[in-house]
C-alpha cells in the first residue's frame, strides 16, 4: 500500500532535482555565457553530480532550451504556448484597442522573463550548432505567435486597412522582440508598467488605423 506514496515521492525529488539543475545552469550562462559555463560548474551549483545534469536535463544545449522554455512559459508545466489560459485572455478581446493594451502586458511580461538568456542564446547560436537550432525554432515560434495576434487584430476589424498580414507579423514581432525590454527595464530601470504602455503605444501606431 506504501508503493504509490513512494512512488510520488521519487517523482517530487526528481522534479526538485530537475529544477535545481537548470536554475543552476539558467543563472551560471546569465554570470559567465554559455562557453564560460561548464557541466561540472551546473552540478556544483545545483549540488548534484555530473552524471545527474545528464540523466536529468542533458548537455549545456539542453539545458539553455530547458531554460529558455521555462522562461517562456512562465512555469515547466507541459502546456503549449498556444494553450496558455493567459494568451486565450487576450485573444478574447474584440476590441481593437483592448486587444492590443492586453497584448502588450502579455508579451512584455514574457520579455522580461527571456531578456536575461536572449544574449547567451543569440551569441551560442553563432558557434554551437544545437542552440543554433533552438534559436531559430524561437524566431519562429515568435513569428508564429505574432502572426496570431494580427489575425486577431484583422478578425476584430482593427487592423489598418494599408497594412498587410505579412508586414504587420514582421512588425509585431519586432515588439516581442527581448533585448529592449533589457535594456529598458533591467539597465535603464524602468518601471514594466511604463516599458508596456511604450509597447502598447507604438503597436497601436503601427497597427490601428488613424
Amino acid at each position: 500500500m506504501a508503493r504509490p506514496y513512494r512512488s510520488v515521492l521519487r517523482d517530487e525529488q526528481a522534479r526538485l532535482t530537475r529544477h535545481a539543475v537548470v536554475e543552476a545552469a539558467r543563472n551560471l550562462f546569465i554570470e559567465r555565457g554559455y562557453t564560460g559555463t561548464t557541466i561540472d560548474a551546473v552540478a556544483e551549483r545545483a549540488g548534484v553530480s555530473r552524471k545527474t545534469v545528464f540523466t536529468t536535463v542533458g548537455g549545456k544545449a539542453a539545458l539553455l532550451k530547458v531554460a529558455w522554455d521555462w522562461a517562456l512559459a512562465g512555469d515547466d508545466l507541459p502546456i503549449a504556448m498556444a494553450d496558455r489560459p493567459a494568451l486565450g485572455v487576450v485573444l478574447s478581446q474584440t476590441d481593437a484597442k483592448v486587444l492590443v493594451a492586453s497584448w502588450a502586458r502579455f508579451v512584455c511580461e514574457i520579455a522580461a522573463r527571456l531578456a536575461p538568456l536572449y544574449e547567451v542564446l543569440r551569441v551560442a547560436a553563432q558557434t554551437d550548432a544545437d542552440v543554433a537550432e533552438v534559436h531559430a525554432t524561437s524566431e519562429r515560434n515568435r513569428l508564429g505567435g505574432a502572426r496570431s495576434f494580427v489575425q486577431h487584430l484583422d478578425e476584430v476589424g482593427g487592423l489598418r486597412p494599408d497594412l498587410d498580414l505579412d508586414r504587420a507579423t514582421e512588425v509585431a514581432a519586432v515588439l516581442m522582440d527581448p533585448m529592449p525590454c533589457q535594456r529598458l527595464v533591467e539597465d535603464a530601470d524602468w518601471a514594466m508598467e511604463d516599458y508596456a504602455a511604450l509597447i502598447a503605444r507604438m503597436a497601436g501606431a503601427a497597427l490601428l488605423p488613424e
